[in-house]
């Protein structure tokens, strides 16, 4: 077809709303030179003459639509309106003025559809590029043109020509939809995005303005960190299996404090105090231990007091003569903290070997410590099971204990360690010795309760049980008549926590004073014996806070040099005594 004959037709050709913009089309590909776009168009408006184009239109559209949801999208389906995007571009490029007041910003922009967002930036720079305010045009580059884009220009524009659509609030809808998919795609956890999402599903998003569904999306970023639900949703099954937080918590070693705290549960925060050197990292390592080996938890301690090294010897000690820890190793003694440290080992009766007076193997003057560790495994059983236990725990990847020591640390560090081993290694159960301020607030006694509340909130938004240690004041106070104001620090803190226990050492020369039943409510009581070894201990241990209930007073009875802590029973005044004590 000639050029003469091209534009005999478009002169021909009756000018009409559906065939308008396509004449002006032809004329500039003319202008242009080009000739097989300006042809391709010339048979469309015969199309449209022939009443064939609103048919075939819709049918493409259709399958376009298809083939689009097909295609695995980036949003949900919630999220996915390639039918309003249609709408939205059709109306546009029938009325390119309308880019004037319903444009989107670069930064706004979410087209599902990528053809449509090529549309739309041809719009912006051609149909509508003398009305596009220029902060509209910012951040856009132009548009990629070919003959499938102006097909389907064509066809947008027919499909909305015989439909009465609002576009403003067509815009509206496609932009409070661009406002969540923005957030959906820029918070890639789980739990946010599906948040994100329900917001589709709010009983009035209809009526939602587009600040408001972008305040909702801040709600529930700022929110998503609190626990929610149903409170009469599940009463029956909640009743029944008892299978909640509150009742499943993992036992003490202590069957009595089990008992009262209904076990170690997530979610919560205790704490333990003791005065200064009364052994509160000793008992943190009994604790963590059988978390770990006993109940095949994985542990984090978090240590400003002893270092890794002590803490590891410690550990070790606390492995060998736990009762219930040898039980899985299977190795029957009794070794001190103190002879570890030394490593001193007892000869087999049966072997010839040089001891000192205490009856440990000796080491050589010029023997080296590779020869003495090789010579110790022929001639001593009870290194050698020593050294079973210690390849036992190198074994137990799955319930590992993890260290770290700060000392000078804030509560925003305090807070990243705990977040980091949560995340990378899944730690639910997590000791803090000792809770203290953060290093710029020193002797500032009430900071210590922000950072116990930094714990508390870790300890509920996570679903994780942090226990820390607690100093208490060194006084004449009694140790059944303990109490928060004997803490050395805040007596605030006590707000923040679940549980709270102070301990203290019944001085030797008292514990005539004092009895114990195995029973809170009792008519047997037993005296504590007194023991030659000064290792050997009691402690008071009364219960100060328990949200569970109960707040009895117990009594321990320890050996730190072997780090064994053992739960008596219910500890008291004699009555005498009691009566003493009240004048």
């Amino acid at each position: 077809m000639d050029l003469d004959k091209i534009y005999e037709l478009i002169n021909n050709i009756p000018v009409t709303e559906q065939n308008e913009d396509l004449i002006d089309e032809i004329k500039e590909d003319l202008s242009m030179g080009n000739y097989k776009d300006a042809i391709e168009k010339l048979k469309r408006i015969k199309e449209l003459d022939n009443g064939k184009e609103n048919d075939e239109t819709g049918k493409r559209l259709v399958k376009r639509k298809k083939q689009k949801e097909e295609n695995k999208s980036i949003y949900p389906k919630l999220l996915s309106n390639i039918e309003l995007e249609h709408i939205y571009m059709g109306l546009l490029l029938n009325n390119p003025q309308y880019i004037v007041k319903y444009y989107f910003l670069h930064d706004e922009c979410y087209f599902e559809d990528s053809e449509i967002l090529n549309i739309y930036k041809s719009v912006l720079f051609t149909e509508g590029g003398a009305y596009t305010p220029e902060v509209a045009k910012e951040g856009f580059n132009f548009a990629r043109e070919n003959e499938e884009t102006y097909k389907l220009k064509g066809e947008l524009k027919q499909k909305v020509v015989q439909e009465k659509y609002n576009m403003e609030k067509v815009y509206l809808e496609l932009k409070k939809l661009f406002v969540l998919r923005k957030h959906y795609l820029a918070i890639p956890i789980q739990s946010i995005q599906d948040k994100v999402v329900e917001i589709k599903e709010y009983e009035l998003y209809d009526k939602m303005s587009v600040e408001e569904v972008e305040n909702a999306v801040i709600q529930v970023n700022d929110t998503e960190k609190f626990k929610r639900g149903i409170l009469n949703e599940g009463l029956t099954s909640f009743l029944e299996l008892g299978d909640n937080n509150l009742t499943n918590g993992l036992p003490l070693p202590f069957p009595i404090l089990t008992k009262v705290f209904k076990g170690v549960r997530k979610g919560e925060t205790m704490a333990f105090a003791m005065p200064s050197n009364a052994g509160k990292s000793r008992f943190t390592t009994d604790l963590a231990a059988h978390m770990a080996f006993v109940h095949h938890k994985k542990v984090l301690i978090i240590s400003n007091e002893m270092s890794q090294e002590k803490m590891k010897l410690c550990l070790i000690t606390t492995i060998i003569n736990n009762k219930a820890i040898q039980e899985l190793h299977g190795q029957k003694l009794t070794k001190t903290e103190g002879e570890l440290l030394e490593f001193q080992f007892r000869p087999d009766k049966d072997k010839k070997v040089e001891v000192d007076e205490n009856g440990f193997v000796k080491k050589g003057k010029e023997e080296k410590q590779a020869d003495f560790v090789k010579r110790l495994m022929e001639v001593s059983t009870e290194f050698k099971q020593t050294i079973y236990v210690t390849d036992w725990v190198n074994k137990q990847i799955n319930n590992s204990i993890y260290f770290i020591n700060i000392t000078d640390h804030t509560n925003d560090e305090l807070r990243k360690v705990i977040l980091n081993y949560y995340y990378k290694e899944k730690i639910e159960y997590v000791f803090y010795d000792t809770l203290k301020t953060d290093t710029a607030n020193i002797g500032i006694g009430e900071e210590l309760k922000k950072t116990a509340t930094i714990l508390s909130n870790l300890a509920q938004n996570l679903g994780i049980y942090i226990c820390s240690t607690l100093q208490l004041a060194e006084n004449d106070t009694l140790p059944v008549n303990l109490n928060v104001n004997d803490l050395a620090v805040s007596r605030t803190v006590k707000e923040v926590l679940d549980t709270l226990c102070l301990m203290k050492q019944i001085n030797r020369d008292n514990l005539d004073n004092y009895e114990y039943s195995l029973q809170e409510v009792d008519t047997k009581y037993y005296d504590l014996k007194k023991y030659e070894d000064p290792d050997v201990r009691y402690y008071a241990c009364v219960i100060d806070k328990n949200r569970a209930g109960a707040k009895p007073t117990l009594v321990f009875r320890l050996n730190l040099a072997y780090n064994v802590w053992e739960e008596l029973g219910y500890l008291r005044l004699k009555q005498k005594n009691l009566q003493n004590n009240k004048k």
